[in-house]
This record gives C-alpha cells, sequence and structure tokens, in this order.
C-alpha cells in the first residue's frame, strides 16, 4: 500500500511546523496577501490550516471547516493571492527538506481548490 503523503512527511506534527513557518516567515511578510490576515487570531488560524492540511495530504478527518467557497467570501482573491501563497507553501516545504516529488503532489491537491476560493 501506497504510503500517505500525510505520513510521509512526519504526521500532524511535522505539519504544524511547516505551518507556522509558513505564515510566520512567509506569508505575513508578503505584503501582497498579508493584509488578509490583519484581524485574524494566528494561533488559531495555524491550528485549523494544519488540520486542512493534514486531512488535504490524506491524514484524520479534523477538519471541521467551512467550505472553501464560504470561507473566502467577500474577500475577492485574485489569481496573484493564490499564487503567492501556493508559492509559499512550497518554500516552507521545501525549507523542511520535503523533496520536489511531494511537493507537486501537496501543491496539485491546493491547486484543486482555486477555483473555490478565486473571486468570492
Amino acid at each position: 500500500m501506497e504510503e500517505k503523503l500525510y505520513e510521509k512527511l512526519g504526521g500532524e506534527e511535522a505539519i504544524a511546523k511547516v505551518v507556522d513557518y509558513f505564515y510566520s516567515e512567509l506569508v505575513l511578510r508578503d505584503d501582497t496577501v498579508n493584509q488578509f490576515f490583519e484581524n485574524t487570531d494566528m494561533e488559531k488560524q495555524k491550528q485549523h490550516q494544519t488540520k486542512f492540511i493534514s486531512f488535504a495530504l490524506g491524514g484524520p478527518n479534523q477538519y471541521t471547516g467551512q467550505s472553501m467557497g464560504k470561507v473566502h467570501k467577500g474577500m475577492n482573491l485574485q489569481p496573484a493571492h493564490f499564487d503567492a501563497i501556493v508559492k509559499h507553501l512550497h518554500d516552507a516545504l521545501a525549507h523542511f527538506e520535503v523533496n520536489e516529488a511531494d511537493i507537486d503532489n501537496a501543491l496539485s491537491k491546493v491547486a484543486s481548490l482555486r477555483d473555490d476560493i478565486l473571486y468570492k
């Protein structure tokens, strides 16, 4: 049986480290997207994102959030915003020495949400 990407990356604990780096070192320092998080409880956001990414990568279904369209409603996210987030996720995974094939696999799952997130 093929190992799920979730397990291959080290499970939720490892994903939490990626998510923390993703936000703290990349997203919140990027003027392209950081304004979307100005009024966000970042600890709650990181926990929520860890659960979501864990589920998306084949981990246990602990994601209880709303649909992507509903969560991003009224934000008017554009392709440049989505692309910046995807780049930051790539860079965060690479920072933790995830190989490119696994990064591509993870990002393809994120890319499948593009239409649900943009222009809402």
